[in-house]
């Protein structure tokens, strides 16, 4: 049944997160992990979370589903601070130590779509994908832009889009700061929008329709996806709609545990609160992860 393979959503830092941990390793331990909009290579990014999340989880395969690198941006301004590189240089450590890392890029890294079918640094990069979990559920994985009509038939809207975000995500930042001084939490000023504005929600239910049709049309159990930075995990007339979010507001990745239960994780905030510390199974020289 699918109400058994889906779990809510959780948050590891809360109800004592220690208990979470793989006993022997103090990592947490998946069958799959799938991240995407991390944007990396624009101030957005949350390199130093991503890096943390990296750093305690560990799983047989991991899927990077699209807009990993910014292309976009890094086109009119070249930003790449050292916690972005070591971002990549965490990703590759992993598929070098035997995780199976698949790589489906998005639009804004649409440049790598010219090397799929290709293996670098033991990254296989891929257009799409269909993940078999340990239930049996057929999931296709893929980024989602070439199911926004946006992206495919107003290019340009979409590039306005993207400035819009970004001068968002800077007012966002100073909101933040004033939130953060006066001890409130965290707040997604696109989030807010997403919610509120109609054609926005309208927007959304269409991207999702869209995606859950074409899984259907392929014979599979539901879609993964990410694209338009909304963490969801629902059941559609019997498919499954999941969206691992991104790396830049919701800070939240999808997961697939040993027994097949699938769970959205969000990070938020768990680096200011975790305090546990244990060391890098695949880097013992490397420092522990900053609380």
């Amino acid at each position: 049944m699918v109400s058994h393979s889906l779990s809510r959503v959780r948050e590891p830092w809360r109800h004592g997160a220690p208990a979470l941990l793989d006993d022997h390793t103090g990592i947490q331990s998946y069958r799959t992990i799938w991240i995407s909009d991390t944007h990396l290579g624009t101030p957005g990014a949350r390199a130093r979370a991503l890096l943390h999340f990296l750093k305690y989880t560990r799983s047989d395969t991991l899927y990077l589903v699209g807009d990993i690198v910014d292309g976009w941006q890094l086109k009119k301004r070249f930003y790449w601070p050292q916690e972005h590189n070591e971002v990549i240089q965490k990703l590759l450590r992993k598929a070098r130590h035997g995780t199976q890392v698949i790589y489906i890029p998005g639009n804004h890294d649409e440049a790598a779509r010219h090397y799929i079918g290709f293996n670098f640094g033991d990254v296989a990069i891929k257009e799409d994908d269909i993940h078999v979990t340990a239930g049996g559920k057929r999931l296709w994985v893929v980024h989602g832009d070439l199911f926004d009509n946006v992206i495919q038939h107003a290019r340009w809207l979409a590039y306005i889009g993207d400035r819009a975000y970004v001068v968002m995500l800077r007012l966002n930042r100073w909101v933040n700061i004033v939130r953060t001084m006066l001890k409130m939490p965290y707040w997604s000023l696109s989030q807010y929008l997403k919610h509120r504005v109609k054609s926005a929600v309208s927007f959304i239910s269409a991207f999702e329709t869209a995606m859950l049709t074409e899984a259907r049309r392929r014979a599979c159990d539901g879609v993964v996806c990410g694209h338009i930075h909304k963490p969801e995990m629902r059941d559609v007339d019997g498919l499954l709609y999941l969206n691992d979010g991104d790396w830049v507001e919701s800070l939240s990745a999808l997961v697939e545990h040993h027994d097949g239960r699938l769970e959205l994780l969000d990070w938020q905030n768990a680096e200011k609160t975790i305090t546990w510390h244990v060391a890098d199974p695949l880097t013992p020289a490397e420092p522990a992860a900053r609380a």
